[in-house]
């Protein structure tokens, strides 16, 4: 028989109707069941209908399928076991949890009477926009009540941001800000045993570990869920104990996740360890996978049947139904009663939430995805904190805006030191920010102000940076954490798209982790360092669905627009990313030496720059407009002077300030003004924000200007002399304007 959703369900009601043992239920339910353990019989027995509910729940995803009324089949029969972490655990214990976890979610409801763990699960399983937590976005574990943020992940990339939620609570309470859950919380994640083979879960382990050895306080219960396979493959035998029963400043526990009176006792002692000792602790629970990866797998074509049948012997159902027996807490009888009754409510719910609405519109669909209030974050910048900002900076008269012109890591500077005082839930940190001040001393100072609690040093892992960020995102607090390099964002990608800028899309913008993120951007220095330390890729950036991406080329417009950054992250909860062009951190001249031309008053607390809101040169003119950003805006400033020079051409020049969203609209109007549009990316030709800039003047303009676009190759970036070779260059603007306007 191929259908084993149907053999799992006979084998489980066969055993109850088959019971030879006591006939009567006998023993008080307040009294334990199992020697050296707490587990009462009622313990066991709202354990056992956690998991009934969890089988059902799987049961009814897959009927419901061969109608395509159900669209996510992922279960979790036979990890059921988990429901005793979810009663052992409490509420507000924030839980990163993985796609098995059914057991886990309908324990942990039953704390919280009024949520309908049934129907909010059917709900998520059939796309219904009245799914609770995502909004028919996709099938998750998700609950702002349960303080369950929702993942999306089949693998480990949750992992980070556990970790920097446990590590947040510490630091939170450090500064004695707020946080939304009890103080003495511990944070749970789940994941397989497969995931443990992924580099986020090591990355995320060796972060807790080594944190936890510099006596950083980390209370995280790591759940490993080992049923021994991912989708097809198997995990060596022995692997997951070798790997972490042994490792260092890593609490281990076993348990057979298969029979609640046996791993009752055992998780009881890793939960209550982890929250006393704030450590981290692995909870190794035994698990075994029924029916398949999912709906969709099948499952003889890589096991036996005898295999199969084998797995379902071992059904944590019957495990805990024995138990519950053989203590006599309640009768087979009563066991099925519960059991069907269970099925019908689940067979209500589905008949319910089949013919909620789903999800008719793309606004609707992305409505939680990127929320934006423009007037609140204008607002929100407006509201200074004057005297703060007089003790700070040590005097009225020492006030950035009342100083002298100054270049852009001045200026960055000056405006860390102006947030810090302002917002007192902002944490910088990343490699070297603290004593050292950043490698190019942008953060220099902070340490000192603002103390090791808001300012400190992170470990050599971006993944782990990015990790942090979230978790301090998630507890309330406003992270701004620096990534060294562009090119060591790459190795971290995923956890700003696959995670951070996910969160609000998958939760109905009901959980945010905000942050702004500073990275050391782009070319143009002089051939050092290669690559890496000339990194023009932000088409990977563009591409984050909800990502802010800032890129300012000056230093006055880089205060305003952190500002707004800062902002947008507190009153929206976005994530952005404010790229910093490397090049032009310490550039003060313009067209001479020493004509300061380049250099910028520091501008008035108040003053910000809207998201999307260009800097416009020359804006009386229109013979010929460049449209670009960065270091390509001090180019053609520069190249501007020689064009009026030399030919008497004038242009304007559209300083874009802001990658993504990127203003279309105003792309189009200088395109339609001008007639003549070059475009400057330094970014590579393929994928860059050329090409957007192009299809944005072909989508709005009736009558398409005359375009040219100089951009950098499609390459990596070399070292030395010939790095000026692959990127753009100013007599590269200078010819394309002279022969758009020639023709």
């Amino acid at each position: 028989m191929f259908n084993r959703a149907e053999v799992v369900d006979e084998n489980f009601t066969r055993f109850l109707k088959d019971w030879d043992g006591v006939g009567v239920a006998e023993r008080d339910p307040a009294d334990s069941i199992v020697d050296d353990s707490s587990l009462t019989g009622r313990d066991a027995m709202e354990i056992m209908e956690s998991q009934m509910s969890s089988r059902h729940l799987d049961f009814i995803a897959r009927e419901l399928r061969t109608t395509n009324q159900s669209f996510y089949t992922i279960g979790s029969s036979g990890h059921e076991g988990d429901a005793v972490v979810g009663r052992l655990t409490r509420h507000t214990d924030p839980a990163f949890l993985h796609y098995r976890c059914g057991g886990f979610m309908a324990q942990r409801s039953r704390k919280v009477p009024e949520v309908n763990f049934l129907r909010d699960t059917v709900l998520g399983q059939v796309a219904s926009e009245d799914d609770p937590i995502a909004g028919g976005r996709h099938k998750v574990w998700g609950s702002k009540t349960l303080w369950v943020p929702p993942q999306t992940s089949t693998i480990a990339s949750h992992l980070p941001k556990a970790v920097g939620t446990a590590m947040a609570i510490g630091r939170a309470k450090r500064l004695k800000l707020p946080l939304p859950f009890p103080p003495d919380s511990i944070v749970v994640c789940s994941f397989g045993d497969a995931s443990t083979q992924h580099a986020s879960c090591a990355t995320a382990i060796n972060g807790a570990t080594y944190a936890s050895y510099s006596q950083v306080p980390v209370p995280i219960l790591f759940l490993c869920e080992d049923n021994g396979i991912g989708i097809s493959v198997h995990t060596k035998a022995g692997w997951v104990e070798k790997n972490y029963s042994v490792r260092a400043n890593l609490k281990y526990f076993q348990a057979n996740g298969l029979n609640v009176a046996e791993s009752y006792p055992v998780v009881e002692r890793a939960v209550n360890y982890c929250r006393a000792k704030r450590v981290p602790v692995f909870l190794h629970l035994k698990t075994v996978r029924l029916l398949g990866h999912a709906g969709s797998d099948f499952e003889p074509e890589y096991h036996t049947i005898e295999q199969i049948e084998a797995n379902e012997a071992k059904d944590p159902l019957l495990a805990t139904a024995r138990v519950i027996l053989d203590a006599g807490v309640a009768t087979a009888a009563e066991l099925l009663d519960l059991y069907e009754s269970i099925r019908g409510k689940v067979h209500e719910e589905a008949a319910y939430c089949v013919e909620r609405p789903k999800l008719t519109s793309a606004a609707k669909v992305i409505e939680p995805l990127a929320p934006h209030h423009p007037d609140r974050v204008r607002e929100e910048v407006a509201r200074t904190e004057h005297e703060r900002r007089v003790k700070v900076f040590g005097g009225e008269d020492r006030l950035p805006e009342k100083g002298p012109a100054r270049h852009m890591a001045v200026q960055i500077n000056r405006a860390m030191f102006d947030l810090m005082a302002k917002y007192d839930e902002i944490a910088v940190f990343g490699e070297d920010v603290a004593q050292k001040g950043g490698v190019y001393n942008l953060t220099a100072g902070l340490y000192k102000q603002f103390g090791v609690g808001r300012v400190f040093n992170s470990m050599l892992d971006e993944t782990m940076i990015l990790g942090l960020a979230q978790g301090f995102g998630t507890v309330g607090m406003l992270p701004m954490p620096e990534i060294q390099y562009l090119a060591y964002f790459h190795n971290a990608e995923d956890q700003i798209r696959g995670e951070a800028c996910s969160l609000q899309f998958f939760s109905n913008d009901q959980f945010r982790n905000p942050m702004v993120v500073r990275i050391a951007s782009l070319g143009y220095q002089k051939g050092f360092g290669g690559h890496f330390h000339n990194d023009n890729s932000v088409a990977v950036l563009r591409d984050i669905p909800g990502l802010v991406v800032a890129i300012p080329s000056r230093g006055d417009d880089a205060v305003q627009m952190l500002r707004t950054a800062v902002a947008l992250a507190r009153v929206n909860g976005r994530v952005v990313v404010f790229l910093e062009p490397i090049a032009l951190y310490m550039t003060k001249d313009l067209h001479a030496d020493k004509d300061g031309g380049w250099q910028t008053d520091y501008p008035p607390p108040e003053c910000s720059i809207p998201v999307g809101e260009p800097r416009v040169y020359n804006p009386e003119t229109n013979e010929l407009v460049i449209i670009t950003y960065a270091n390509g805006a001090y180019f053609s400033v520069r190249v501007a002077k020689r064009l009026e020079d030399e030919h008497g051409i004038k242009p304007r020049i559209v300083d874009l300030r802001w990658l993504s969203p990127l203003n279309t609209e105003a792309i189009a109007k200088h395109a339609r003004e001008c007639g003549r549009v070059l475009i400057v990316d330094e970014g590579r030709r393929s994928g860059g924000v050329g090409e957007a800039v192009i299809a944005a003047i072909v989508e709005h303009c009736d009558a398409p200007p005359r375009m040219r676009l100089v951009a950098g190759m499609d390459t990596y970036i070399p070292l030395g002399p010939a790095a000026p070779l692959v990127v753009p260059s100013e007599q590269q603007i200078f010819d394309a304007a002279v022969a758009l306007c020639s023709r």
